[in-house]
């Protein structure tokens, strides 16, 4: 399971990449692969203002519904269109082409109440821990 070491993360299963003011948004790798394959995706509209992990969108896959919540809270400054037209592109590059929204971050020291790569890591392995007694870490 892949684990992009600079991104900050939600125990939702976001990520956010900070670059100065803007925050870049997607879904992990764990929620990729726990979705199954991704039908639709729900943008929110440039312009919406956000609050930290409430809704931002939804996407719909073969197995459910599911609401992705934003790991910081601003204004939505751009969405990648392109998932429109092809939504698996979450599932096959969630990390890079499968950003969702890119985010004009209004409170920067919200960032503590995220998790680091090997926070989140270890919060992967404490929930397969409580599912089945094995780790996810490889």
């Amino acid at each position: 399971m892949e684990i992009i070491e600079h991104f900050l993360y939600t125990k939702e299963h976001e990520w956010v990449s900070i670059e100065d003011n803007t925050g870049t948004v997607g879904i992990t790798d764990y929620a990729q692969q726990a979705l199954g394959d991704i039908t639709y995706v729900e943008l929110p509209g440039v312009d919406k203002d956000v609050e930290q992990f409430e809704q931002l969108l939804s996407v719909e896959s073969v197995k459910s519904a599911s609401d992705i919540f934003s790991p910081v809270s601003g204004k939505v400054i751009e969405v990648n269109e392109d998932l429109v037209d092809d939504p698996s592109i979450l599932n096959r590059y969630c990390y890079d082409k499968g950003w969702i929204v890119r985010i004009e971050i209004s409170d920067a020291d919200e960032t503590s109440n995220l998790l680091t790569a090997d926070e989140y890591r270890n919060y992967l392995a404490s929930l397969d821990r409580n599912d089945n007694g094995e780790s996810l870490e490889e």
